[in-house]
């Protein structure tokens, strides 16, 4: 079910204070997740969750994950400046290389991050650019569909990322020959599952294959890195994943392939940590009947891609109305020039109008960092729920100066005085 743990009044008294459209992050909320997930994972002794910055970028958010014990996944230079700012450094920062400049490689390295190979290629950059670590990564991709039973989860084959089993045996042998000690094994197979058994599934396909590599490689089996893939119930009809009981499985699979033990775990779940924890909250500013019923509000896809984008669902509740019945359908839309401008087609939602407040559900993980600035459009604001609750904007709306600010150089902006 879409996150309900908020009462409307927390989104009201936010609305008094700040303008709409805002995302607003309940602190307390974030906080109990990562607990959850460390708990679930407590019984390795070498367990890390790094939180994939890239679905919530905001230092006061990345500070809550330092102090919850958590390290962060990164995947630019920008990210991992970021992680720097916020205190992060040594084996608590992962890079997830993907295709990316090479003197990246060395900013990580300067920050002594843990380095995640994407591609056979990237032995030779990262060599070049800042040697070889005593420790690293490698991603895996099998290939294929990736099934669990008769039920496909994934399609590796036809992702960009990782490298084949034959590279991964050439890549670690040429690695070590260059100075690596020890290796991780890391996978993404699956997007956005609610299914109890994708890490366990994951667990055993990697513990596997690290057992096998080790045992004809001059190298150390250090870590698995199970990496994100956890989803959250975005409609409805969809419960929230146990992750207790996920914790419990891939222990049973760690066990039963490796009784001896001494193979840590790590994670980068995002949208799990928090997705659930951030509502896009909107004023109804337009109403309009034609061949449908349109509401229009003052958020459009600048602030919430993943509607027009990926035709994704997000739950919408009208403050003060989640009793009244839905026995009306509506189009929830923004104001850009692009009919696919829609946070919901063909809605049932309650009578709605002008100046009512909506809050669409579960934005915390992949809503304002995808944000872009399309038809001059500018980004919102983002507020902190406090545990004590209270508000704290940890960034302000965008300006109409921030839009011009790189144009810097054009002398045309000077004579406009941009």
């Amino acid at each position: 079910m879409p996150n309900f743990s908020l009462d409307d009044r927390v989104f009201e008294g936010a609305a008094e204070r700040f303008p709409t459209p805002f995302h607003l992050y309940d602190e307390k909320g974030i906080r109990e997740n990562a607990r959850r997930l460390n708990q679930a994972f407590s019984w390795c002794g070498d367990f890390c969750e790094y939180f994939a910055v890239k679905a919530l970028p905001n230092p006061a958010v990345l500070r809550i994950m330092r102090e919850e014990g958590c390290g962060l996944d990164c995947s630019s230079a920008t990210e991992l400046t970021l992680a720097k700012a916020c205190g992060f450094s040594g084996d608590r920062v992962i890079l997830s290389a993907n295709a990316m400049p090479p003197e990246e490689f060395r900013q990580a390295a300067d920050l002594g991050a843990l380095i995640n190979l994407d591609d056979i290629s990237d032995i030779d950059t990262l060599k070049d650019q800042c040697g070889v670590p005593e420790r690293i990564c490698v991603r895996y991709n099998p290939g294929g569909d990736f099934s669990i039973g008769n039920t496909i989860m994934g399609n590796p084959g036809e992702a960009k990322y990782g490298f084949t089993l034959s590279q991964l045996w050439e890549g670690l042998s040429r690695l070590a020959e260059m100075g690596a000690k020890s290796f991780g094994l890391h996978a993404f197979l699956s997007s956005n599952t609610t299914d109890p058994s994708y890490y366990p599934e994951l667990a055993g396909i990697l513990l596997k294959l690290g057992k096998e590599l080790a045992g004809s490689l001059p190298l150390k089996f250090d870590f698995i890195n199970l990496s994100g893939g956890i989803g959250i119930p975005y409609l409805p009809s969809q419960q929230p994943i146990d992750i207790a009981a996920v914790g419990a499985a891939v222990r049973k699979v760690y066990e039963e392939i490796l009784p001896e033990g001494g193979v840590g775990i790590k994670t980068e779940l995002g949208r799990w940590m928090t997705g659930p924890c951030g509502w896009l909250v909107t004023h109804a500013v337009h109403e309009k009947k034609t061949h449908r019923d349109y509401i229009g509000v003052d958020a459009c896809a600048v602030n919430l891609m993943r509607p027009a984008m990926y035709g994704a669902y997000h739950h919408i509740t009208v403050c003060g109305k989640r009793n009244v019945p839905e026995d009306h359908i509506y189009d929830v839309t923004g104001c850009l020039c692009e009919n696919n401008d829609k946070f919901a087609i063909a809605r049932a939602l309650p009578e709605i109008r002008t100046g009512d407040l909506l809050v669409i559900h579960d934005t915390g993980a992949h809503g304002f960092s995808m944000g872009y600035n399309y038809n001059g459009r500018l980004r919102s604001a983002e507020v902190l729920y406090t545990e004590d609750g209270g508000y704290r904007q940890i960034r302000r709306a965008e300006r109409p100066e921030d839009y011009f600010a790189t144009l810097d150089g054009d002398p045309a902006a000077a004579e406009l005085g941009l």
